[in-house]
Parts: structure tokens; sequence; C-alpha cells
């Protein structure tokens, strides 16, 4: 007999409302391990993905259960698995191809996990992988971000914002944020050098001469970033378009490089006449750079910034409440 569990999912793209039903638990490939889901995050790519914003990189089968990032314990291994056992408490980012955190369990492979921090409850563990892999990758993979160096980073009270602002502090970076007067204490507790209050003041009219900027909120702030990085720096954005040099290094199809190429003229007009580089960042699961990061937060550098938990029968208030974009920190949901 086929055993069930419970998964949060959408029928079709632009549902509002997820509906929670009775799927199968996964089947586990050789690679992967089966998790018992403590606890998942909501993360601003489950809204894209519920709403069809990302047909252009993702396409999904329907129904579709959604959520990306988890914190479990290990309750089954392939035959190819080495690194983790049965009982193991582990966290991480399953692939684009594999979501379905919000679940009871989840298959994932052995190379996208890591074991939870020592000094982390799971629940609160389920709040790290997204985010912290998502500025792990901007701040230290592409930007390269050295001692010294001047970053923005955008919405310093966000659930990137809080992360990416002790990683930045971590690599010896002056660190700027744009939050609202509420959430000022709070980021400069996280470490942020410089704080902008963006209902008084526009960050383009203060900030001159930065090598980098981590933009999370793309529109008019992503075109004003141009006005503050110095030639030779970089923007890095996860939520600006996607261009051309993105499509091809993605692998997407000749079309599809051509209409974001299209899309984005605005953008490579701004990089020839600044000198600026604009690098589109579609984050990657990575076991290895997970743990890294478990590191940082053993050492106390990086914490978890939890908004609230919610139970999971109440998932849709926690989708309700990310898409009105007042969290500060993350939202979780708590399954098992």
């Amino acid at each position: 007999m086929t055993k069930l569990m419970k998964a949060a999912q959408i029928q079709k793209y632009g549902q509002q409302r997820l509906d929670i039903v009775q799927v199968p638990i996964p089947v586990i490939r050789d690679n992967d391990v089966l998790v018992k889901v403590a606890a998942a995050s909501i993360n601003p790519i489950d809204l894209k993905t519920r709403d069809g914003q990302l047909r252009m990189l993702l396409k999904y089968k329907m129904p579709l259960t959604l959520g990306s990032d988890f914190s479990g314990t290990v309750t089954k291994v392939g035959k190819s698995v080495v690194a983790f056992h049965v009982g193991d408490q582990v966290y991480g980012r399953v692939q684009k191809n594999r979501i379905g955190t919000f679940a009871e369990y989840v298959g994932v492979d052995q190379g996208d996990i890591a074991l939870k921090p020592v000094n982390l409850t799971l629940q609160d563990a389920a709040a790290i992988p997204l985010v912290a892999l998502t500025s792990y990758q901007a701040l230290v993979d592409v930007m390269q971000v050295n001692p010294g160096d001047k970053i923005l980073i955008q919405a310093g009270s966000g659930g990137i914002g809080t992360m990416a602002i002790p990683i930045a502090k971590s690599l010896g970076a002056f660190v700027a944020t744009t939050t609202s007067a509420k959430n000022a204490e709070l980021v400069r507790k996280l470490g942020a050098d410089q704080v902008i209050d963006y209902h008084q003041t526009h960050f383009e009219d203060v900030l001159v001469d930065y090598d980098y900027v981590f933009d999370t909120l793309g529109g008019q702030a992503l075109i004003n970033s141009f006005r503050i990085v110095k030639p030779g720096g970089k923007i890095v954005s996860i939520s600006g378009m996607p261009n051309g040099r993105f499509a091809k290094n993605y692998g997407l199809p000749g079309w599809k490089r051509l209409a974001l190429s299209l899309a984005t003229m605005n953008i490579a007009r701004l990089e020839r006449r600044t000198g600026v580089e604009y690098d589109f960042l579609f984050m990657k699961p990575s076991g290895r750079e997970l743990t890294a990061i478990t590191t940082l937060i053993e050492q106390g550098v990086v914490k978890p910034i939890i908004d609230r938990v919610v139970p999971f029968e109440d998932i849709q208030s926690a989708f309700d409440y990310s898409a009105s974009g007042r969290a500060k920190g993350k939202i979780l949901v708590a399954i098992g």
C-alpha cells in the first residue's frame, strides 16, 4: 500500500490559496535521502513560482507542491549515500526541479544538504538555507568581497538582508543598508555601518563610489544603483530581470536568450555607460557552501532572524503575510 503524506499544492499558476492534500511519500533515488520535514521557510521564490513569474526559467507539471528549503531528520538513505545516516538532523535547499518542501517528507540529493548547526533547533535551522546560500553566493562567489570593500545591501531587515549583512561584515566589508526607521536598530546590531531610512532619504543621494550593490528590490531601485557604483564594480540582483548573459550561462535556448536580451536593453545600456557589471543571481543548492555557513552560525557570526512561526495548517496565512512585504526576517512553517 502506498504511504501518503500531507503537502501544500497549487493546481495551476496564479492560484492564490494553497490546497493541503494527501500525496504519496517521495520515492528516493540512489543519491538521495528521505527527510521527515520539521519546518520550512517562506521565500519570495515560492510566491513567484505560485504566480507563474518564473515560467521563462522553470517549467513545472501541475499539481505542484511548493517549498524550497527545509530542516528535518533523515529517515531513509539511498544505496549510494555515504555522508548521511538515518537519524541525522539536516537542513538544505532542494534543486529547483525538485521543489516541494511544504510537505511532511522530502527527497533530496545528498549533495544539497548539510548537518544542521549544533547551536540551532531544527525549527530555527529552517530559516537559513535559501537566504544564506543566496547571500553567500552573491558576496563570495560573484562579488568576491574583500576587506575594505563598500557594499550596499538593499532591504536590510528582510530575509536576505538579515543574512547578507553579517556575512558581508565577516568578509571585512563596509556595509550600508536601506530599511525603515523602526528596523534601524536591528540592522545596526547585525553590523550595518550606515543605515538609510528609505522613507526619508534616497540612497542614491547619499552614497557614492561603492564597489557593489546587492539588489533585492529590482525596479527603480536597481536602476538607481548604477548611480552609486564606481566603474569596475558590480550590481548583483535577485529581483531584476535575467539578462542575455545569464540566459547563455544558464543554458536557455536561443529564443529565450534573445527575449531576455531585449527585455534588459536598458540595463545593458547602463552597463556600457557606467562601466558597472550587472549580474542576475539564481542561487544553486550546495551542501558544501551550506557547511561553510554552518561554521559561521556555530561561531556566532550569523544568526537566524525569525518574524513568526505558523503551523502547517495555517500556511496560507504565512503566504499572505509574506506577500505583504512586512516581515522582519523569516517566516517559518512548522510541519513535523
